[in-house]
């Protein structure tokens, strides 16, 4: 083995500990001497590599948006062009199935999204960007094709889907929270119905008021 393959080894031996740790615990209860003694790393390999946790949580958060990224775009591929409101439900429902085979990387996308440490929210942000375009440019495609309210302009109904997407996946995170323990299909299910909640409102319009 090279130097070059030997610093390679190095760097993803302590992103898999560091995986493993940000992947099970809160941001502020993870620390670097803690990385190292439940992974057999010498401080003086982790500090020669990385200058601290705020790096390696961030390059956490980076390695699972890529693979988060990659995901939903091999998924948006498939999702057929016909049935707009079938395919806006499955693109919502994407990051969940990926959660789901990878439990691991869900606790880093939460803290990085829904309780981010505040000095990391605009690097966080960044790393974000590249995935919120793929997602925009989905809805923009989408959102062209259905029949629309009238009065509702294309673009103010794209950033209603962006800010309940944010809504979407707070609301599935409380449903887990009070039932662990179900499969794949039950949770797409409990998410198709909040989506339809999301998407239909939950008040019936009388006659008056159509």
């Amino acid at each position: 083995m090279t130097q070059k393959e030997r610093q390679e080894h190095s760097r993803q031996e302590i992103l898999r500990a560091a995986l493993e740790e940000f992947g099970r615990r809160d941001y502020d209860a993870v620390n670097m001497e803690q990385i190292c003694k439940n992974h057999g790393i010498s401080k003086g390999m982790m500090y020669h590599y990385y200058s601290g946790k705020d790096e390696l949580f961030l390059l956490c958060v980076r390695d699972t948006f890529e693979r988060l990224t990659a995901h939903v775009e091999a998924g948006m591929a498939q999702l057929g062009e016909g049935d707009a409101l079938g395919s806006i439900q499955r693109f919502f429902l994407l990051r969940e199935s990926y959660f789901q085979d990878h439990p691991e990387r869900k606790r880093i996308f939460e803290n990085a999204m829904l309780r981010p440490p505040e000095h990391l929210r605009e690097e966080i942000w960044r790393l974000w960007e590249p995935l919120r375009r793929m997602n925009r440019a989905f809805l923009e495609r989408m959102v062209r094709t259905m029949p629309l309210r009238p009065g509702l302009e294309p673009e103010r109904v794209i950033r209603y889907l962006e800010s309940t997407e944010a809504s979407f996946r707070s609301l599935l995170l409380h449903d887990q929270e009070e039932s662990e323990g179900k499969d794949l299909h039950t949770v797409l299910g409990v998410g198709a119905e909040m989506l339809d909640l999301i998407l239909f409102g939950v008040l019936r319009q009388s006659a008056d008021q159509v």
